[in-house]
């Protein structure tokens, strides 16, 4: 199973690949929405896990791209604005997953693992 994740915070960024990788899955991350974006125009993902806030291409913009490049994509926003994902009127893909933050590595793992086994 292949993730992209975009993530802005280079520190969480890692700790996230890390503990997605150490759980089996393949992970390819970008520090931004756009980045991540051209990324998912060459190659499919299963899943999207994106921050909300980012520079250049915000996660709620990258993730209604991508479910229109791929409506299968799944995907979960990781964000400490989930009242901003929430928002019906940013559009973000109903189905996608909120995960607050602060959260442990494992109830990220969990969240991934249940998500994409649906």
């Amino acid at each position: 199973m292949k993730i992209l994740l975009a993530e802005d915070d280079s520190d969480m960024r890692r700790f996230l690949v890390k503990a997605l990788q150490n759980a089996g899955y393949t992970v390819v991350s970008f520090d931004n929405g756009l980045s991540a974006y051209n990324r998912l125009r060459e190659e499919p993902f299963e899943l999207l896990l994106t921050d909300i806030v980012m520079p250049e291409m915000d996660g709620i913009e990258l993730a209604r791209r991508a479910t229109e490049l791929d409506p299968d994509i799944k995907v979960m926003f990781i964000t400490g604005f989930a009242a901003v994902a929430l928002n019906p009127d940013n559009q973000a893909p109903r189905q996608a997953k909120i995960l607050s933050k602060p959260f442990h590595l494992k109830d990220l793992v969990n969240e991934v693992t249940r998500l994409l086994a649906a």
